[in-house]
């Protein structure tokens, strides 16, 4: 249950980031499901911790999805830059976060 529940947190984090930047350049209301889905992937974030996922583990890989899958969604919905130096740096950060997961004890 700890990786589905990580699953939905990373869901949430993204939806609540790309209403965020949807709320800066349209209406206020996107701000409603900003604050929803941060307090949801908060909260399923500390599921996942409940569940048993170590700290540095779930953070990391909550953090590196959602860095990645942001930026190819901002690329695609709000047509903002995805350089391959940018790409490069979300392999970085992914690969960064694999050897944290590896390194964990199990």
């Amino acid at each position: 249950m700890m990786w589905f529940f990580l699953c939905l947190a990373i869901i949430a984090e993204v939806g609540a980031t790309m209403s965020l930047r949807a709320g800066v350049t349209g209406s206020r209301r996107w701000y409603i499901p900003v604050v929803a889905g941060y307090m949801l992937a908060f909260f399923l974030l500390s599921m996942s911790l409940s569940a048993g996922m170590g700290i540095g583990v779930a953070y990391g890989i909550w953090a590196a999805a959602g860095v990645a899958i942001t930026a190819v969604l901002s690329k695609w919905v709000f047509g903002e830059p995805l350089t391959l130096l940018m790409i490069a740096g979300i392999v970085l950060i992914m690969g960064g976060v694999l050897l944290v997961e590896l390194g964990a004890p199990h």
